[in-house]
Formats: structure tokens, C-alpha cells, sequence
């Protein structure tokens, strides 16, 4: 049988070989499953999380970076690019969350809970993609994924309305940064991921339902089952790949069918 890459003269599409992938929040749930799935593909994969991990694909390189100062998040992208010479060919923008908090009434959120948690979605992702741009453009190629969430689309299941809003707003960057990298030959997208249970702040809010609210939620997923953090990872290398030549500013809604 004639293969892909017979047919085609070229390389498969989702063959990562000699392509540097930066992802964010590589330690857990998403960022460490993406970051596996990278690696397994061939690529050189550089990965950072607010601690570090100790277990995982020993391919992975993992730096302790708290991307909610933009100077370390810069630092780490550099790094990247002198540890392998050249630019970034795909950054992937996971890292996100809640910050630890909970559902409250907007009365009672305070200024700096909402700050935490904007910085760690918004401004880490702003952070990242302002550092990698320059290499990327001079490269006249690459592609960025931010991993937004169904969030980014409608009210949260999670309730917290900063977070909410920084997951809208992830989404307008994605948007706006794919008009603007076009030019030079950089695709945007964006994965937006359903609920999964995938880190110990999913896990928590799972646990936080009645089993009631918790049959309700499966049953408004079409495929009735819970994601998986490999479904994901999956999207993500969609968008990384050759197979996505010409997609761009496109949101991807991962979640079984809502």
C-alpha cells in the first residue's frame, strides 16, 4: 500500500522531527500530556510549569518558570532558543487555571484574586507569544496554540467570572495575532477543551458536585463521557502540523458534542 509520504514526496504531517515545541504548564493535565505527545512525534520539546516534575517522558525538558512575571516567562523563551540555536517552531500557550480559587459572588472578589487569575491565562499567554514572536518572524514560520477552553465561548462551569473573562480574552489575542503573524507565514489557533478531569483543580471541582450535577454534565456531552487530556493533546498537534497548512485564527472545540 502507498503511504502518505510516498504519495506525497513529503515528510508525514505529524512528524515533529528536528522542530523545536515550547509548551506552557508542561508538569500536569494538558501541557504534560501535549508535551508527551510532541515528544513522541520526534520533536525537541522544552516545557515549564510553576514547579517542576519529577517523572514523565525523560524527553521533556522542564524548567520551574512563573510565567506570571513576563521578564521569566521572555528569559524562558530565549533560553529555549539558545539551548537549540534557532527559533520556536510551535509554542503552545497551556498554561491557565483558576489559580486555586472558587466560585464566589462578584461582590466578594478581590482585586487581587482577579489579578492572579487574568495574569496566569491572559498575561502568561501575552508573555510567551511577544518573546517568541521575533524569532518566529525572522523564521518566517511557525505556529502558536493557545488552549483557551469552552469558557471562551460561554459562562463557566467553574463560575469564577475572572476567570471567564480572561479565557474570552485569550481568545480575541488568538484572533488578533493571527492576523497580525500571518503575514509571516505564523498561524494562531486555538484548542478550546471541554470539562476533563485531568489536575488536581479539576478534580476538586468534579468532587464539588452533587452526583446529580455531575450525571447532568455528562449527559449534555453528545458522546456521554468525560474527555481525556490525550484527546486534547491530539487537537493541539493538528494544529501543529502540515495537516493545518492553511488554517488560521480558528478555534477548535474539544469536547464530545455539547
Amino acid at each position: 500500500m502507498t503511504t502518505f509520504a510516498e504519495a506525497s514526496g513529503a515528510a508525514l504531517p505529524l512528524d515533529f522531527a528536528g522542530r523545536t515545541v515550547a509548551v506552557s504548564g508542561g508538569a500536569v493535565g494538558f501541557g504534560r500530556a501535549i508535551a508527551d505527545r510532541f515528544a513522541a512525534a520526534g520533536a525537541a520539546v522544552f516545557g515549564c510549569d510553576i514547579v517542576g516534575r519529577t517523572d514523565g517522558d525523560p524527553r521533556v525538558a522542564l524548567d520551574a518558570v512563573d510565567l506570571t512575571d513576563r521578564r521569566a516567562a521572555a528569559a524562558w523563551i530565549a533560553a529555549v532558543e539558545d539551548r537549540t540555536g534557532r527559533a520556536i517552531d510551535v509554542l503552545v500557550c497551556n498554561a491557565g487555571g483558576v489559580a486555586g480559587q472558587t466560585d464566589r459572588p462578584l461582590e466578594e472578589v478581590e482585586d487581587a484574586d482577579w489579578d492572579r487569575v487574568v495574569a496566569v491565562n491572559l498575561g502568561s499567554t501575552f508573555a510567551l507569544c511577544r518573546a517568541a514572536a521575533a524569532g518566529m518572524k525572522r523564521a518566517r514560520s511557525g505556529a502558536i496554540i493557545t488552549i483557551t477552553s469552552s469558557a471562551a465561548l460561554q459562562a463557566s462551569l467553574t463560575g469564577i467570572q475572572s476567570y471567564c473573562s480572561a479565557k474570552h480574552a485569550v481568545l480575541g489575542l488568538t484572533r488578533q495575532l493571527a492576523h497580525e503573524f500571518g503575514p509571516f507565514g505564523i498561524r494562531v489557533n486555538s484548542v478550546a477543551p471541554g470539562f476533563v478531569r485531568t489536575n488536581p483543580a479539576t478534580e476538586r471541582q468534579w468532587a464539588s458536585y452533587s452526583p446529580e450535577r455531575q450525571k447532568q454534565i455528562v449527559e449534555a456531552v453528545a458522546l456521554k463521557r468525560l474527555g481525556t487530556a490525550d484527546e486534547i493533546a491530539k487537537a493541539v498537534l493538528f494544529f501543529a502540523s502540515d495537516l493545518a497548512s492553511f488554517v488560521n485564527g480558528q478555534i477548535l472545540s474539544v469536547d464530545g458534542g455539547r
